[in-house]
């Protein structure tokens, strides 16, 4: 399992940013949200997707990092520089978090769940979920609720895009007025 942070503050790949993470709790959602509005970019992102190149970052691009403290996944918007929503990147986690220091994580189960604007959903990473098993860094019962919660995550959320869009601008609301 790998710890990850929600703070991309020392982001390599990033040399100016403005970013904040914000605590909701409320009838609908208890966690933190996390936002990023890279300014100036010294090295683009962009991933082949099935066949498809995916731009992710560059100047003026937004990630928004949706992480629910009573679920076992996180949700991270990359939004482009016209403002429109380039794709949905779900990580599957054991587990949300603070740690001791305050700092706010998740532990990344290695499979991924990517939906785009057009409505296609991806599953990423099994590769790696299939490795962790293999070399005993996650368990067999690990294993397989990873993929539960993917195929939860497949067939619930991320099919509807039009709900992912609202929840996007809810949040983003939050994290970009307050």
């Amino acid at each position: 399992m790998k710890r990850k942070f929600i703070d991309r503050s020392s982001w390599s790949r990033v040399d100016k940013s403005t970013s904040k993470t914000i605590y909701i709790e409320n009838d609908e959602f208890k966690g933190y949200v996390y936002y990023i509005l890279c300014e100036k970019v010294n090295s683009c992102l962009e991933v082949d997707m099935q066949g498809k190149k995916v731009h992710l970052l560059d100047d003026g691009y937004k990630w928004l990092q949706i992480l629910p403290l009573d679920k076992r996944y996180s949700i991270t918007t990359m939004i482009n520089d016209k403002d429109e929503i380039v794709q949905w990147y779900f990580d599957i986690t054991k587990k949300n978090g603070i740690d001791e220091e305050g700092k706010v994580y998740y532990d990344d189960m290695y499979l991924d769940v990517v939906a785009l604007p057009s409505s296609e959903i991806i599953l990423l990473d099994e590769d790696e979920l299939e490795e962790a098993l293999e070399n005993s860094l996650i368990s067999k019962e690990d294993y397989d609720l990873a993929y539960s919660d993917a195929k939860e995550i497949i067939s619930g959320l991320a099919s509807n895009v039009e709900n992912l869009k609202i929840l996007t601008t809810k949040f983003l609301k939050e994290v970009t007025v307050k």
